[in-house]
């Protein structure tokens, strides 16, 4: 395919829950917040971290940090050891949390055509876990990290261009918001990983999702015609 050519489908894959079990990486972070720093101080970092997703729409790591920090300078006690969070995080072996055969579902699926990482995230740590995820290589450096990521269908469409996309995010919030704007271009996969996932409740306020699978791993044995299927023919992957 030439340069210049419109490949037929562009693969759009999320990374906390569906690459990476972010899951995992939160509970290392509260664990090693509280056997370092205590319950208190813990309890602190995670109630500012709440506070500031609410007001941001996405994880802020590394701001709920600043905050805490700024909670200090005012006044607020604080134990100004957790700033070395900053540290734990931008070194943690993220790597190690990918799901098994993430790699492998990457490279299976540019069989058929590029990958494109689309994520909601800050500028600082979302990118640094992608990077040391191997995800960033994986791709090809082809990786799209925006704070509402729904909202940019229109910048994605311009930086990769295709004829079909295939969208793999483990909210079905996300999914249908996308296929809302895509309509019959977009074929949504959900693997069912992670607590947004396994959440009955979310997952029935929203229309099923063209495919189905209950690992990520799971798509490295999926063909094209599973992964193009139309909408609403649901696929279980086992």
């Amino acid at each position: 395919m030439s340069p210049n050519t419109t490949p037929d489908v562009v693969f759009l894959l999320d990374v906390d829950n569906t690459l990476l079990d972010n899951d995992r990486i939160i509970l290392d972070l509260r664990r090693h917040l509280e056997s370092t720093f205590g319950v208190a101080s813990s309890g602190r970092y995670w109630a500012i971290f709440e506070e500031l997703r609410e007001e941001l729409g996405y994880a802020d790591y590394l701001g709920a940090l600043q905050r805490y920090r700024a909670n200090a300078e005012h006044g607020v006690s604080a134990d100004e050891r957790l700033l070395l969070m900053a540290a734990y995080l931008i070194d943690y072996p993220f790597a190690e949390r990918l799901y098994p055969r993430a790699l492998e579902v990457i490279a299976h699926l540019d069989r058929f055509g590029p990958t494109v990482i689309l994520s909601d995230g800050d500028v600082v740590f979302q990118p640094r876990k992608v990077q040391r995820s191997g995800l960033w290589d994986a791709v090809g450096g082809r990786v799209l990290i925006y704070v509402h990521k729904e909202q940019m269908l229109e910048a994605v469409q311009r930086q990769h261009p295709a004829r079909h996309y295939v969208m793999v995010d483990d909210k079905v919030r996300l999914l249908a918001a996308v296929k809302a704007v895509l309509g019959n271009r977009l074929t949504t996969v959900f693997p069912r990983q992670g607590h947004y996932a396994l959440d009955p409740v979310n997952a029935s306020l929203y229309p099923t999702p063209d495919v189905t699978v209950e690992h990520i791993g799971d798509l490295v044995d999926a063909d094209a015609a599973t992964l193009l299927r139309l909408p609403n023919a649901s696929h279980t992957g086992q």
